[in-house]
């Protein structure tokens, strides 16, 4: 591990440096296997939040006061430090290359991890098929990736609980609404992905299939309130 960035007061990204590292597709995750002393073992799945062209590989890991592995990753782990790791993973909620089709993504809170990666992807790669991230965060002060993602046109931000005054943004949840306002329409077939807690993803996936959105077009991700 070479470097820790602190994102949020409860995110940080580990930024490992893998000479074996075999290349992943943006989407995919990894496994973290941590050992204690006594040989009990924890072993946790993180997104990659760097993209293939990326020079190294990067996970960001939000801190869960009851978790068994992301607590020792951010409070614990020093650069220099070693890590278990097996990846990549995934084949499913991954980036697609391919025809200009539109490319939603939806994200709660953590679940933007793998979006920065489709981003950078996307960019890096020359891309020329209109993407559009829908990002809901508590606050500012929670955004992940803020000073990277503020600003982008194709970057919409909601903010659920806090916000400043002057805030032109979206102030509440991601709903119906909203996304008639900024998804793109049903009959141009956009590929839609979803990351959140389990309770977010269900309500945006309804939502979507709602609009007249096609199920098989709609990718989703989601993650329980503990584990980590």
């Amino acid at each position: 591990m070479t470097e820790l960035v602190d994102e949020n007061a409860r995110c940080k990204s580990i930024v490992l440096e893998l000479p074996d590292w075999p290349g992943h597709r943006a989407g995919q995750h990894v496994d973290i296997r941590l050992t204690a002393e006594d040989g009990y073992q924890a072993q946790r799945s993180y997104s990659i939040a760097s993209a293939p062209e990326d020079g190294m590989l990067t996970l960001t890991v939000e801190r869960l006061a009851d978790g068994e592995v992301s607590p020792y990753l951010t409070d614990e782990l020093r650069a220099g430090d070693q890590l278990e790791l097996r990846g990549p993973i995934g084949g499913y909620f991954v980036w697609q290359d391919g025809p200009d089709y539109p490319r939603l993504m939806v994200a709660g809170g953590s679940g933007v991890v793998p979006f920065r990666a489709m981003l950078r992807h996307h960019r890096a790669a020359g891309g020329t098929a209109p993407v559009r991230l829908l990002y809901s965060s508590r606050s500012l002060e929670d955004l992940i990736y803020g000073e990277e993602l503020l600003g982008r046109d194709d970057v919409h931000v909601a903010l659920t609980r806090e916000w400043p005054a002057d805030w032109q943004g979206h102030r509440g949840r991601i709903d119906r609404e909203l996304l008639d306002a900024l998804a793109w329409p049903a009959d141009r077939r956009p590929l839609s992905y979803v990351c959140g807690p389990t309770g977010f993803v269900e309500a945006v996936a309804e939502a979507l299939v709602g609009a007249g959105h096609d199920p098989s077009q709609i990718r989703t991700e989601r993650f329980g309130p503990t584990g980590s």
